[in-house]
C-alpha cells in the first residue's frame, strides 16, 4: 500500500521590499493586515515582518528588507488577497486611492471579482472576491465598482452564462476535487 499524496495548503508568502517600513505601512493601511511580529533573521542580515488577517495563522505574508536597489524586475507576476463582499472592494479601493494610488483597475475573470493596483516598490496586487460561477480561464473584462452590488452581479452573471463553458461554483468544486484526487 502506498502512502497517500500530500495535499499541500498554501498558507504564506515572502516578499524582498527595499523600504520595510514604507511596505509595513501599504500592507497595514491599505490592505489591512496586521503585523503580528517582527525582528532581524538569526541567521542571515535582513530584517523581517510577519503579517497575518487570520488570528489563526501567525503569517500569511512576509516582508524581508534586502531586496537589491538595482534590480527592477519582480519576479512574482500578483499577490492576490481574497475579501468577502463587494464594500470590502470598495473600501480597499478607496484607501488606496486616499494613499496616492493612480491607477486601479477593476475586472472581472467570471469566478472572481478584482481590483488590481502597485505597492509603493510596484508589486502588482489583486483584491479579489468570489463569485458563484466559474468560466474556463484565463478571462478578462472590464467592471463598474461604482455600480450597486445587485448591477455588478447581474452582468457579471449575463457575462459567465454566455461562455459555452459555464458552470457554477459548486459544480467546478466537484470537478477540481475530482481531478485533485479527493
Amino acid at each position: 500500500m502506498s502512502a497517500p499524496t500530500p495535499k499541500p495548503r498554501f498558507t504564506h508568502f515572502a516578499l524582498f521590499v527595499k523600504d520595510i517600513a514604507r511596505m509595513e505601512k501599504f500592507y497595514t493601511d491599505i490592505i489591512g493586515l496586521t503585523p503580528t511580529d517582527r525582528g532581524p533573521h538569526p541567521n542571515v542580515d535582513v530584517d523581517m515582518v510577519f503579517m497575518s488577517s487570520d488570528p489563526k495563522e501567525h503569517h500569511q505574508f512576509v516582508l524581508v528588507s534586502g531586496r537589491p536597489d538595482n534590480i527592477e524586475f519582480h519576479l512574482n507576476q500578483q499577490m492576490s488577497f481574497l475579501i468577502e463582499n463587494l464594500s470590502e472592494l470598495r473600501e480597499i479601493r478607496a484607501r488606496a486611492k486616499a494613499a496616492g494610488v493612480e491607477e486601479i483597475r477593476c475586472r472581472t475573470h467570471g469566478n472572481a471579482l478584482s481590483i488590481y493596483f502597485d505597492d509603493p516598490e510596484d508589486n502588482m496586487i489583486e483584491i479579489y472576491l468570489h463569485t458563484p460561477w466559474y468560466i474556463p480561464q484565463p478571462h478578462v473584462v472590464d467592471f463598474d465598482l461604482d455600480q450597486s452590488d445587485e448591477e455588478v452581479m447581474k452582468k457579471t452573471e449575463e457575462y459567465c452564462r454566455a461562455d459555452p463553458g459555464f458552470m457554477t461554483a459548486p459544480e467546478r468544486e466537484v470537478i477540481m476535487a475530482e481531478m485533485m484526487g479527493l
